[in-house]
C-alpha cells in the first residue's frame, strides 16, 4: 500500500513553547497556521472563517489587529472560537496589550515597528504575565535600511542579524516563550535565512516564504522553501502564505506535510497525467474527488487511473483506487478487484468507497 509510517527526519531540537493547547517547538509535530482575509470589524464573517480553516486542519489562526475597532471585534471573535488564536500587531503598542488583555494565544510583532525600547518592553510584561508567547518576526521588506548597508546588501545575513537583536532584546525583558520568522518572498534567501539563524538559536522556528504569490505559483514557491528546510529537520510550524482562499493554504500545507512524511493525514490522490491511451476525462474526476476529499482527516491513498498500462497496479497499490478501460473502469479497494463501474458512476462510486473506508 502507498499509506506509510511518518517519515525519520532528524528535526533540530528546539525549545518547546505552548499557543494556546498547540505545542510547538521541541518534539512537537510540524503544526499548520493560516490568517483570517476578512475584516477583522465583520465579527461574524471572521468567526466563519476561523471555523473553516480550523474545519480544513488548520492548527493556529492569526487574526489581524489594524485599530481599535478591529480590537474590539477581536475581544467579541476570541470568545466564539475554541482554536488557538495570533494576534498580528504593527505599529501601536496598545493593541498588543489590549489583545493580550482580550484573550490572545500568542502575539506577532515586528519590534521595528512597534516604538520605542520601552514600548517594547510594556508588550513583553503584558506576554509574561498571561504567558503566552510572542512571534518575532521579521520580513525582508521591514529590515532597516542602514542595516542592510552595514551587510553590503547582503539581504540574509541583515535578515538574520534583525532578528537576533530583535530575539535578544525579549529575552532581556525576561520573556521566556518565543518563535521566530524571518520570511523573504524570495525563496532562496528564505532558505538561507533560515538556516543561518538556526545555527544561532534553538528558539522554535515559523516557516514561510512571504507574498508567495497566487494559488498555483505561491503554492510552488512555498513548497520549495518550506519543504526543503523541513527535510533538513528546520522548522516547527508552517504558513502556506496565498493570495487565495485561506482553506487552500490549509490545503497546501497538508499536502506538503503529507509528501514528505511528516503527517499521515488526510487523502492523497494520485492520478495519471493522461495521454491518448485514456479512457476517461481523469483531470476533471480526479479534480472532484480531490476536492470532495480534501475535508478528510484520516490518511489514505485513492488512485485515479486512465488506461490499462500503468493503471492497475497503481489501483492495487492505492487503499480505493479505479483503473479505466474502454469499457469503463474496475474499482480496487485495498489491492483487490471487487467491481466495475461505469465511467458516469466513477465520481460517486469513489467517495462511497471513502466514506466506508473513514468510518471503518
Amino acid at each position: 500500500m502507498l499509506l506509510r509510517t511518518l517519515m525519520i527526519i532528524d528535526r533540530k531540537k528546539t525549545r518547546k513553547i505552548y499557543v494556546g493547547s498547540v505545542a510547538v517547538g521541541g518534539d512537537a509535530p510540524v503544526s499548520i497556521q493560516s490568517m483570517t482575509k476578512t475584516l477583522t470589524t465583520d465579527v461574524a464573517a471572521t468567526i466563519a472563517q476561523v471555523k473553516q480553516l480550523e474545519d480544513a486542519g488548520c492548527d493556529i489562526v492569526r487574526v489581524s489587529i489594524p485599530d481599535n475597532e478591529s480590537l474590539e471585534a477581536f475581544r467579541q471573535i476570541r470568545k466564539h472560537v475554541e482554536i488557538p488564536v495570533v494576534a498580528d500587531i504593527h505599529f501601536d503598542y496598545r493593541l498588543a496589550i489590549g489583545s493580550i488583555e482580550a484573550g490572545a494565544d500568542a502575539i506577532r510583532i515586528n519590534p521595528g515597528n512597534i516604538g520605542s525600547n520601552k514600548r517594547l518592553a510594556e508588550v513583553a510584561k503584558a506576554a509574561i504575565s498571561a504567558g503566552i508567547p510572542i512571534r518575532i518576526g521579521v520580513n525582508t521588506g521591514s529590515v532597516k535600511r542602514n542595516v542592510i548597508e552595514a551587510f553590503n546588501g547582503d539581504h540574509v545575513a541583515a535578515l538574520v542579524e534583525t532578528a537576533r537583536q530583535y530575539v535578544e532584546m525579549v529575552e532581556d525583558m525576561g520573556l521566556k516563550a518565543i518563535k521566530v520568522s524571518l520570511k523573504s518572498p524570495d525563496v532562496i534567501e528564505t532558505i538561507d535565512a533560515y538556516r543561518a539563524f538556526s545555527a544561532i538559536s534553538d528558539w522554535p522556528l515559523h516557516l514561510g516564504v512571504t507574498e508567495a504569490g497566487t494559488l498555483f505559483s505561491g503554492a510552488i514557491r512555498s513548497a520549495l522553501g518550506i519543504g526543503a528546510l523541513l527535510l533538513e529537520g528546520i522548522g516547527d510550524t508552517i504558513r502556506v502564505s496565498l493570495s487565495a482562499d485561506p482553506v487552500k493554504e490549509i490545503t497546501s500545507a497538508r499536502v506538503l506535510l503529507e509528501s514528505i512524511g511528516l503527517r499521515n493525514e488526510g487523502v492523497r490522490v494520485v492520478s495519471c497525467p493522461t495521454c491518448a491511451r485514456a479512457n476517461a476525462d481523469i483531470e476533471t474526476i480526479a479534480t472532484e474527488v480531490e476536492d470532495a476529499l480534501s475535508g478528510i482527516k484520516r490518511h489514505m491513498v485513492v488512485a485515479v487511473m486512465g488506461c490499462i498500462v500503468n493503471g492497475p497496479g497503481e489501483a492495487r497499490d492505492a487503499d480505493i483506487g479505479v483503473a479505466c478501460d474502454e469499457r469503463g473502469g474496475v474499482l480496487f479497494r485495498h489491492g483487490k478487484p471487487v467491481k466495475r463501474v461505469s465511467r458516469d458512476r466513477i465520481v460517486k462510486t469513489i467517495l462511497e468507497e471513502v466514506d466506508k473506508e473513514s468510518r471503518t
